[in-house]
């Protein structure tokens, strides 16, 4: 369901036929807790995992409502918007997997609240240069103007300090929620281009990222 969601914004050109998926999602998850889900196979998948570990309805309905948010395909306002965004994404889809997982403590769903805003926001950075080849950008705007820094600048894909400074100050956001998890390599990474968004470095996977994780697991450094 996180994919089908995930990919509806892309592969429309219309918001109207955003917002009847969406509705479709909606009607389903109210059917799969009625224990009656659309004869779809996610669907049916969903309904046995809603069985299985008593998943909490409030999640799904988050993620759908705030993706449905979303289909408006403009930039986030500031970066409280961006980061209410991703609790109700990142977040919540953190929250399901603790649940499936069994585990229902405080103290983790804090932990996994950082680590969704800190998703969210590392995620819209990375996909900055991307949505640029497409005249689109979601940026939080307030500290885009703090820095003087324009849509088109980002566009034409420039590298002058101001913009560095925008991503400084967002990736900086994303670094105060978390410092020891994966995400923090790539936060790294950004630093070590001195914040310039578009460097090809940034562009590649990490193949020894596996192999990090496992390190880290073993040292119990997260």
């Amino acid at each position: 369901m996180w994919n089908w969601l995930r990919q509806i914004k892309d592969s429309i050109t219309q918001k109207t036929t955003g917002l009847i998926r969406m509705q479709f999602w909606r009607e389903a998850v109210e059917a799969i807790y009625c224990d009656n889900p659309p004869h779809q196979p996610v669907a049916t998948e969903l309904w046995r995992a809603v069985k299985r570990h008593n998943l909490t309805k409030m999640w799904f309905m988050k993620i759908i409502d705030e993706r449905e948010k979303n289909l408006d395909d403009r930039a986030y306002r500031n970066i409280q918007e961006l980061e209410t965004y991703a609790e109700n994404t990142q977040s919540a889809l953190l929250y399901l997997t603790l649940e499936m997982l069994g585990v229902r403590d405080i103290h983790a769903d804090h932990a996994a609240s950082h680590i969704g805003k800190a998703q969210g926001i590392v995620t819209c950075l990375r996909a900055t240069p991307y949505h640029s080849t497409r005249k689109k950008v979601f940026l939080p705007m307030d500290i885009c103007m703090l820095h003087g820094v324009s849509q088109e600048d980002f566009i034409r894909g420039k590298q002058e300090k101001n913009v560095r400074d925008v991503i400084y100050d967002i990736a900086s956001q994303a670094h105060i929620h978390l410092e020891h998890v994966p995400l923090d390599d790539y936060l790294c990474n950004v630093q070590k281009v001195d914040f310039n968004i578009f460097h090809p470095r940034l562009q590649k996977k990490n193949p020894l990222l596996p192999l990090h994780l496992y390190i880290r697991s073993w040292k119990k450094t997260y």
